[in-house]
């Protein structure tokens, strides 16, 4: 008997509103969630200034990071693509897509449902390639940008926190 893979969970993205920054601010107030990002979550107005952000981009280029909603329109987090922001290191110029839930919507499926739904809406813009860079401790992410089919292309020291990140990219 063979059994069949478990169902995708069913996820919505929308753009960021001005509540989603006290809603990200709140599901990223966890030291797990923020290990590979500083450790502790943002003051909220750096969630506010990052969703004004994303409202930029999705007006600008059609792909920001967006909010993401379970089935019953909680908020688990944000997933999505946008520039590379760093102008300093690492994939310069090209579109990155990324992704951050909380912790108890960890090991659902919703990342990687989440990141395929990018990937479909990324293609959709003429987006050519992505990239996706993960802290080369995070296992989990890198599990993630497996699933979609990414591969490991190059490593980088991250500047701030001298830590080894991976590069993955996946033509689209």
């Amino acid at each position: 008997m063979s059994l069949a893979p478990p169902a995708a969970p069913l996820v919505r993205l929308r753009v960021p509103t001005d509540e989603d920054a006290l809603a990200w601010h709140r599901v990223f107030d966890d030291p797990e969630v923020m290990e590979f990002h500083g450790g502790r979550a943002a003051e909220l107005s750096v969630y506010e200034e990052l969703t004004a952000r994303q409202r930029r981009h999705d007006a600008e280029h059609g792909l920001c990071l967006w909010t993401l909603l379970d089935d019953t329109g909680q908020v688990l987090g944000f997933t999505g693509a946008q520039p590379w922001p760093h102008p300093s290191f690492g994939p310069v110029g090209e579109i990155e897509i990324g992704w951050r839930l909380a912790r108890p919507a960890w090991g659902h499926g919703y990342a990687t449902a989440a990141a395929r739904t990018t990937l479909e809406r990324a293609r959709a813009r003429g987006v050519s390639e992505v990239v996706a860079m993960v802290n080369a401790r995070n296992e989990r992410s890198i599990a993630v940008a497996r699933r979609l089919g990414m591969r490991q292309a190059e490593t980088y020291t991250t500047p701030v926190s001298q830590q080894e990140a991976y590069c993955f990219r996946l033509e689209l």
